[in-house]
This record gives structure tokens, C-alpha cells and sequence, in this order.
């Protein structure tokens, strides 16, 4: 009996505080869109990548109605799982678009990982094989899974600690790069193709990237200290300062880099910006920044994303094994999390992480904003007009990255296409096996507690 009492997940309400819960969605926002997605944005839509910037950042205010709207009614720690679940119930988009979720924030935490070992390396003049950035990435990885078994506490102390000093850190970064910089300007005298809508949607769908973080608070749900309130409120500060933060940064880089030079540094492009304008301090400090961001960010993801697994397991939703490890789900989840995460780290270069990571977030956004539309809008009181406007903007930053991947790297598009259609098959078979998908139709259902 108490070996099955230990097997349940543990969640701490009233743990995390709100401006806990702040750092933690900046933790992620800022470690991503920052200090790797810059270049990539600059080499798919040319000097406009400071506009794809804002862009993202008028796609995400309206995706972040949706969620605030749900936490507000069913705060929960099984965050984003749980708000498919309220709108469809125990069947297989619910199953498929929360593991969508799961597989982009684990490949975020890979993109992290990947961008603290491209600056890192930077102390010590790059690394054109990449084998040190993948050692230093799976390093990260480790070490932020040892800090997560010991509690939320230590999570959060160690997450608002790292963010003061980045945040700081990146906001003078970007006030001495556009004070020193000889103007503060964007070059639009030659876009070429970059300059296309296509290539700028495109950018813009990278973009959301550097501010999908916000749903990590999403997961943080019940924990949060007043979550109906705490939750929303945490969001809104969030996606704010991150606003306020990358259009900062985004024209100090474009004010002090050519744009030649921000596609070929464009893994770490902030550290090649430090460089004309503060020389070699200006890339010590501006690395020394990177490596706290990105070890914050970590920190946050496998912290929320492993929480979120271990929900879907407790709802019969997605096959679980022990494999022989003692302890509750949620810990066995977070192994699942950092080992799936240290392949990626190990084998996937940035820009195909990122790839993967957009295609899978749009899509379960845009089921996150039909489930309020088709099921959840009275019971939340949601205006229609919001999550639908949500879902046309989901589609078109979709469309235009695809469109793009397309010319570029079909590759990546494929491997997209084909885990998904794996995720779905075996989610249905393991559904139909389980008996889980023979649950009440999520039209009479959808308004109780699943939980």
C-alpha cells in the first residue's frame, strides 16, 4: 500500500509565489528568443527580424486569452493537459495535442541546452565542429534534473535568482548597444527574397518561440499561490517584459551588426553584437548572461513539462512504465523528460530544433483555441472573437514557416510530419486498448472535473 501511495504525484499547492511564477515563464521566454532565434529570424526575413519580434508578440497576446481564460476557471498543475481535457474530454485530440506540447518543450529545453554550449564556447573561440556545444548542452541538462529533485522551493529560488541578474544583465546590454551604436537604424536597402511575406511570416512563427514560454506558467497551475488570479496576472508580466526586452535588443544587435553578420553568427548572435560595441568585456559579460539565461530556462521547462507528463499519465491518457525506478510518476516523468532531451541536445542542431518546436506548438495552440470556440467558451465566458482572430494568426505564421521549410529543409518538415502521425496512431491504439476513448462525449462532459 505505501509503495502505490508513493507512486502518486505530489503537488505543493500554494508553493510558488507571483513573482516565482513570473521567473519562471521568463525564464524560458528569454532563454530562447534572445539569445539563439535572432540570427536564425535575421537569415529567413532579413533586417525585418526586429519587426517579426513584434509580430509574435500580437500573435501571442492573443493566444494568451485562451489560457488565462481557462487557469482563471480550472487552474490546475496539469496546466495544458488539463485544458484539452476539459474541452475534449478522454479521446485522442486531447492525448495527441498534449503530447504535441510536450515534445515542443522538450525540444525547447534542447534548443536551450544547444545555445548555452554555442556561447559558452565563445570564451574560447567557437567550436566549429560542435561536439563541445552538444557536451556542454547535455552537461546543463544534468544539472538542472539534479536541481529539480530536490523540490520547488530550491526550483524556485535557484529560477528567480538567475532571472534578476539575466534580465538585468540583458536590459543593459540592450540600453549600452543602442546608446554606443552609431545610429538606430534597420537596413532595408537590399531584402531580396528575405523581404518576402512569406519569409516574414515565417520569422514571425520562429518569434513565438522566444515567447511560448508563457504556457510553462499554465503548468505551474495549482501550485501557484491564488492561482484563478496569480496565474493570468503571472502571464500578462511575462509576455510584457518580454516584449519590452527583445524589441530592446532586437534593434541594439541591428544598430551594431551587419546584417551579413548576424546570419553567420547567428547562433550567437548577442555575443558577436557585444564585440564593435563594448569589445572582448562586451562578450564576456554578454556570454556570462547567455549561460545564465539558458541554464534558467532549462531549469523552468523540465520543471513545468514533466508536472504536465505526469498528469496526462494519472488521466489514463498516454502509456506509463516504472522501469523499475522507485518513487512517484512525476519523478519518473522527469527522467523520461531530461533523457528524451539529452538525444535531441546530442544529435539535432539549433535550427532544426527550433523547426520541429514551432510546427508542434501552432498546432496544439490552434486546438487549444478551437476547444474554447467549440466546447468551453460559455463555461469561461470567452469572447468568440479573440481565439478565433488566435487561430487565423496561428495559421498564417504556420503557413508561411512551412512554406519556407519547404524551400529549405523539407527534411525537417517531413520528420514533423511523420511523429505526428506516429504520436496519433499509437495514441489511438493505446486509447482503444485501455478503454480510455470510451469516455462520455466531451459535449456532455466537458464542464466536469476530470481531474
Amino acid at each position: 500500500m505505501s509503495r502505490e501511495e508513493d507512486r502518486t504525484t505530489r503537488y505543493q499547492e500554494g508553493s510558488l509565489t507571483l513573482p516565482g511564477t513570473v521567473m519562471l515563464g521568463t525564464g524560458v521566454m528569454i532563454g530562447a528568443g534572445i539569445f539563439a532565434l535572432t540570427g536564425q529570424m535575421a537569415r529567413m526575413t532579413g533586417a525585418l527580424f526586429p519587426l517579426a519580434f513584434l509580430a509574435a508578440a500580437v500573435i501571442v497576446s492573443f493566444s494568451a486569452y485562451s489560457y488565462i481564460k481557462i487557469s482563471n476557471a480550472y487552474p490546475s498543475a496539469g496546466g495544458i493537459g488539463m485544458y484539452l481535457h476539459k474541452a475534449y474530454g478522454n479521446r485522442l485530440p486531447t492525448a495527441f495535442n498534449a503530447l504535441l506540447m510536450y515534445f515542443s518543450m522538450v525540444i525547447a529545453q534542447s534548443f536551450l541546452a544547444r545555445t548555452f554550449g554555442a556561447y559558452t564556447m565563445q570564451l574560447f573561440g567557437g567550436d566549429e565542429s560542435g561536439r563541445m556545444v552538444s557536451i556542454l548542452g547535455v552537461s546543463l541538462i544534468l544539472a538542472a534534473f539534479l536541481i529539480n529533485l530536490l523540490g520547488n522551493r530550491m526550483i524556485q529560488g535557484v529560477a528567480s535568482f538567475i532571472g534578476i541578474l539575466k534580465i538585468g544583465g540583458i536590459l543593459i546590454f540592450g540600453l549600452v548597444g543602442i546608446w554606443i551604436a552609431d545610429s538606430l537604424s534597420l537596413d532595408f536597402s537590399n531584402p531580396g527574397k528575405t523581404g518576402s511575406l512569406g519569409n516574414f511570416l515565417g520569422a514571425t512563427a520562429l518569434g513565438i518561440l522566444a515567447f511560448k514560454g508563457f504556457t510553462t506558467i499554465t503548468n505551474s497551475g495549482s501550485e501557484v499561490i491564488d492561482p484563478r488570479r496569480n496565474v493570468g496576472r503571472a502571464i500578462v508580466i511575462s509576455i510584457g517584459a518580454c516584449v519590452v526586452i527583445y524589441t530592446l535588443v532586437g534593434f541594439a544587435v541591428a544598430s551594431n551588426l551587419s546584417l551579413a553578420e548576424i546570419i553567420r553568427t547567428r547562433d550567437y548572435s548577442l555575443a558577436a553584437a557585444a564585440r564593435p560595441a563594448l569589445g572582448d568585456y562586451g562578450v564576456w559579460f554578454t556570454v556570462a548572461i547567455a549561460m545564465m539565461a539558458t541554464a534558467g530556462g532549462i531549469l523552468a521547462s523540465i520543471f513545468a513539462v514533466s508536472r504536465m507528463l505526469a498528469m496526462l499519465t494519472e488521466m489514463k491518457l498516454v502509456p506509463h512504465s516504472h522501469f523499475g525506478m522507485p518513487g512517484s510518476i512525476q519523478k519518473h516523468t522527469l527522467v523520461y523528460t531530461v533523457v528524451l532531451g539529452l538525444v535531441l541536445t546530442a544529435f539535432f542542431d539549433l535550427s532544426r530544433i527550433a523547426a520541429l518546436g514551432i510546427v508542434f506548438y501552432l498546432i496544439m495552440d490552434v486546438a487549444i483555441h478551437w476547444g474554447v470556440l467549440r466546447y468551453l467558451r460559455k463555461d469561461i465566458k470567452a469572447n468568440i472573437w479573440v481565439p478565433a482572430t488566435a487561430i487565423i494568426l496561428d495559421l498564417l505564421a504556420l503557413g508561411g514557416f512551412v512554406s519556407v521549410k519547404l524551400n529549405t529543409d523539407p527534411f525537417v518538415i517531413g520528420v514533423a510530419v511523420v511523429t505526428m502521425v506516429v504520436i496519433a496512431v499509437a495514441e489511438q491504439i493505446f486509447l482503444n486498448r485501455s478503454g480510455s476513448s470510451r469516455q462520455p462525449d466531451p459535449e456532455a462532459s466537458h464542464g466536469h472535473d476530470h481531474q
